[in-house]
């Protein structure tokens, strides 16, 4: 199903390209280095565009990290959900089943999709400085760069820990040199936050033409999330309160104009993409020709609309039953009927429940969701809401009345009576006053748990919540098999192999 691009961390950072041969030809008819192609404005422009392009695609046809294979493991690796019956792949059922190993390609394919990225990103943050063109427009593209880089850096610290920080491509082949040691956690995140600093200088907004790159405002929520995660709940908080638009909260001082869509599909639907509710997303477009650049999160195939044969990962059905009928985030989120346009028929697809959140409807026929055109959201301002209600309930020992607004606002939109601007009357799904922290925690957890299902956050939660080990012994196919060491997951034993300086993960 799957071809490697990258043996390994070495390679990128010895080579910061592909090489899509078997043999090596030493006399090349042409050759273009660095230093050759970073000369002009559209150079720099290209160096940023290819950095954004590694969160869409894969250069081998693989899953793109956010068109599947980070969902993999935050979803699979969760109690979120379970493999497809359809799946062939022995890695992919074994993080259903969390019986995966150090060798699982999953993980592998992960972490090398992150180093390339990074790769890519290091290329354009150390070579656009010394191209002149617009200072503006340069320092521009250096902070998007940062953004992306910390972005990548983020997923891999909370993945395995420990993880090899590398800021600048290296400037020998001598393979002595280019092993490199794991980084302490703190180190690690000590660069995310300079960089996403940085990034806080972004624009505000773009052009139509632009829409879709890192903002201002997508910067200071990342690095909030950052401070939530490293349970820094002072910075967190006056980070948040920059993004958080003014006058919804005493305190909220963003001019960003972000708000909730009042109807919770709207956040994943083609029309309404990087609208409001997006900090930042990751683009894809409808049969956009690009083989290497699809949206496979929701992967079946309703060519034939045939449930016999519809593929696609599946939630676990304990997932589905946390919805009341109510929350509109159910139908959103799942369906177990869907209507054939080409007939206009319902068609039953039975009893078992299928991911819907990620279906595009705007395919004509209703095909293929391998070319879905629908943006991948990595942060929402929901998110942020809810990272608020958490703050401060941790902040203050308990919740204060804007934590309580913070996750109401949240929930008043899955049940349909959010209007605009942090306003709602119908109270009647306000989360029940009264509760100690602990139990607004709890409630806050589940509440992310609801709304971000399929978004690449539940595993994270878990594991930062520290209740990654107990959730997982609930799932019947993994309580077997779960330990204290599935907080991390293992460094790949082929990046071991290559590299001795790496150190394995305890228990893996």
């Amino acid at each position: 199903m799957e071809r490697i691009y990258i043996k390994s961390i070495l390679t990128i950072v010895a080579a910061g390209a592909i090489i899509s041969c078997n043999k090596l030809k030493e006399d090349p008819d042409s050759l273009i280095t660095s230093s050759q192609f970073y000369k002009t404005q559209a150079d720099a422009v290209a160096a940023v565009n290819a950095v954004y392009s590694t969160l869409n695609s894969d250069p081998a046809g693989d899953f793109p990290i956010y068109g599947r294979n980070l969902n993999l493991l935050i979803g699979n690796g969760s109690d979120d959900q379970v493999y497809s019956p359809s799946n062939t792949n022995p890695d992919v059922r074994a993080l259903g089943t969390t019986t995966y190993i150090a060798s699982n390609d999953r993980i592998r394919k992960n972490w090398q999709q992150h180093y390339y990225g990074i790769s890519r990103a290091n290329q354009a943050i150390d070579n656009i400085p010394a191209i002149q063109f617009d200072e503006t427009l340069r320092i521009r593209l250096i902070r998007e760069a940062k953004f992306l880089r910390a972005l990548l850096y983020f997923n891999l610290v909370r993945l395995h820990g420990d993880v090899p920080l590398i800021l600048h491509d290296p400037s020998t082949v001598e393979v002595k040199d280019l092993k490199v040691a794991r980084t302490p956690v703190d180190d690690v995140y000590a660069q995310i936050i300079s960089d996403l600093a940085d990034a806080t200088g972004l624009p505000v907004s773009y052009s139509d033409a632009d829409k879709g790159r890192v903002t201002a405002g997508a910067a200071h929520g990342l690095l909030a999330k950052v401070y939530v995660t490293r349970k820094d709940w002072p910075n967190a908080k006056a980070e948040l309160e920059k993004v958080i638009t003014s006058g919804t909260f005493p305190n909220a001082t963003g001019t960003y104009g972000y708000d909730l869509f009042a109807n919770f599909k709207d956040a994943f639907q083609k029309p309404t993409k990087n609208g409001k509710e997006h900090l930042f997303s990751v683009q894809y477009e409808t049969n956009g020709g690009a083989k290497n650049a699809q949206n496979f999160v929701s992967s079946g195939d309703f060519s034939s609309f045939n449930p016999a044969v519809y593929a696609g990962d599946l939630p676990d059905e304990r997932l589905v039953a946390i919805f009341d009928s109510a929350d509109s985030r159910r139908s959103v989120t799942f369906f177990n009927k869907i209507l054939n346009p080409a007939t206009n028929v319902i068609v039953d697809f039975g009893a078992i429940t299928r991911f819907a959140k990620f279906i595009d409807f705007t395919l004509t026929p209703l095909t293929n969701q391998a070319q879905s055109g629908l943006n991948f959201p990595v942060l929402r301002y929901a998110d942020i809401l809810l990272l608020y209600a958490e703050t401060l309930n941790e902040i203050n020992g308990g919740p204060s009345a804007e934590a309580y607004k913070a996750i109401n606002l949240v929930r008043s939109r899955a049940y349909g009576v959010y209007t605009s601007d942090g306003n709602y009357s119908d109270i009647s799904h306000d989360l029940a006053p009264g509760l100690n922290q602990s139990d607004f925690r709890d409630a806050v957890f589940l509440e992310r748990r609801k709304e971000f299902v399929q978004e690449a956050n539940r595993w994270f939660d878990l594991a930062r919540n520290g209740q990654l080990v107990q959730s997982l012994k609930l799932i019947p196919a993994k309580a077997n098999n779960v330990s204290e060491r599935n907080n991390l997951y293992p460094v790949p034993q082929v990046e071991i192999d290559l590299n001795s300086l790496l150190t394995q993960n305890p228990g893996w």
